[in-house]
C-alpha cells in the first residue's frame, strides 16, 4: 500500500503544469454539467484543447483525435444548451430501454471490432478495454450535449473501465482522477434527477 501511494504521489509530482491545468478544467466541466451551466462547455473546450495539443505532441493519436472530438462537441454542447434556433433552453430528457439497447449493442460491436483490429493489425495495448473507452466516451459526450439523463449512467460505467485499463498500464495518477470523474458523475446524475423530478411537480 507504501508503494501504491508514494507511486501516485510521483506520478502527480511529474504531471506539467498544462496537464494540471486540464485536469482542473475537466473537474470544472463536470461540476458545471451537473448545474446545466453553459460555462461547462467553456472548460470542456479548453480542457481538451491542452489535451490535444499534449497527446499529439507526445504522438498519442487516437486520444487526440478524441479529444479532438470533444472540441467540436463543445461547440455543439453550447449551442444546443443555448436553445439552438429557437433560442429556447434545451430540457433535461430521457430515453427509452429499447433505445438504451440498441445504442449499447451498436456500441459493444463497434468496441469488439475496434478492439480486434487494434489487436491484431496495429499491435495495441489493452486493444479491447481501450476500444471500448474511446466507443463509449463519444456516445456519452453525445448524449451530454443532448442533455440525455443517462449520459451520466453511461459515464460512470465508462470511467470505471478506465480506472481498470490505467491500472493495467500504469497510470496511477490517472487512476485516482477517473475515481473522482466516477463519484461526480454520480452526483451529476443525481442532481439532474432531481432537477427533472422538480420540474415534473410544478
Amino acid at each position: 500500500m507504501t508503494l501504491l501511494l508514494e507511486g501516485i504521489m510521483d506520478a502527480f509530482a511529474a504531471m506539467s503544469y498544462w496537464e494540471l491545468l486540464a485536469v482542473g478544467f475537466g473537474i470544472a466541466y463536470i461540476l458545471l454539467a451537473a448545474k446545466e451551466s453553459l460555462w461547462t462547455w467553456f472548460f470542456a473546450f479548453f480542457g481538451t484543447l491542452i489535451y490535444t495539443i499534449l497527446f499529439w505532441h507526445d504522438a498519442l493519436l487516437s486520444s487526440a483525435i478524441l479529444n479532438f472530438y470533444y472540441m467540436g462537441m463543445a461547440f455543439y454542447g453550447f449551442y444546443l444548451w443555448r436553445g439552438g434556433t429557437k433560442k429556447e433552453e434545451l430540457p433535461i430528457s430521457s430515453w427509452s430501454v429499447y433505445l438504451h439497447g440498441k445504442i449499447i449493442l451498436a456500441g459493444l460491436v463497434l468496441s469488439l471490432t475496434g478492439g480486434y483490429i487494434s489487436d491484431r493489425y496495429l499491435g495495441a495495448n489493452f486493444a479491447y478495454l481501450d476500444t471500448f473507452v474511446m466507443v463509449f466516451s463519444v456516445i456519452a459526450t453525445w448524449m451530454l450535449a443532448k442533455k440525455i439523463l443517462e449520459n451520466w449512467l453511461y459515464w460512470i460505467v465508462v470511467d470505471s473501465v478506465a480506472i481498470v485499463l490505467y491500472w493495467k498500464s500504469g497510470y496511477l495518477a490517472t487512476i485516482v482522477l477517473f475515481v473522482l470523474y466516477v463519484i461526480l458523475a454520480v452526483y451529476a446524475y443525481v442532481s439532474w434527477r432531481s432537477s427533472v423530478a422538480q420540474h415534473r411537480s410544478l
